[in-house]
């Protein structure tokens, strides 16, 4: 077992694996984990593809929120998604497809993404990133956060009903959806195999 795997201690999440040998270190780790998670979100909102009859596009966003939240933790995994939302908000071009400011129908799905950050980073403080059937259940839980927020708020937006708005912000995705959680299920458990800890 690797010396840093040592120092990781139980209820942890992967970010707590990086070295912090003062308060002063961990404060500094900590905000450069959070502005990272924010450019990364931020990053893979512009791999954006249009989906037809849906004002919501199909893009890397969501997955990594989800990550974002995992891997950093509840607070930071929030804190990360806040930076992301009120940036973008104050104008950063970096929702998807290179948007910006809250006046778009697809709003809804960032604020989900705080909320689905802080689901899925506590989940994984309780082990729900350790397995690959655990990683399955902590990102179903933060997608249908995301969801659970993001298509009423399109409902509200655009004026669909709540069938038209299931139809176009969440059928669409279930599929992608279901890739990016394969995805999870694969790439979480091999990271914590890499600190030496399950």
């Amino acid at each position: 077992m690797s010396s840093t795997a040592t120092t990781v201690r139980p209820g942890a999440v992967l970010a707590d694996a990086l070295p912090a040998t003062t308060a002063g270190r961990a404060r500094a780790r900590d905000a450069a984990l959070v502005l990272g998670g924010a450019a990364l979100t931020g990053l893979a909102a512009q791999l954006s593809v249009p989906v037809p009859g849906s004002p919501v596009p199909v893009t890397g966003q969501t997955f990594a929120a989800l990550l974002v939240g995992t891997s950093l933790g509840a607070r930071r995994g929030f804190l990360s998604l806040a930076v992301y939302a009120v940036a973008g908000v104050a104008g950063v071009p970096w929702f998807s497809e290179g948007a910006s400011g809250a006046a778009m129908p697809s709003f809804g799905y960032i604020l989900g993404m705080l909320l689905a950050a802080t689901v899925t980073g506590a989940l994984a403080r309780r082990g729900g990133d350790r397995g690959a059937l655990r990683t399955a259940g902590t990102m179903a839980a933060g997608t249908a956060v995301i969801y659970a927020v993001g298509v009423p708020y399109l409902a509200l937006a655009t004026g669909m009903t709540a069938g038209e708005a299931l139809a176009a912000g969440l059928v669409p995705f279930l599929i992608g959806d279901a890739l990016k959680a394969a995805l999870a299920m694969a790439a979480l458990p091999a990271a914590w195999r890499l600190t030496g800890r399950r």
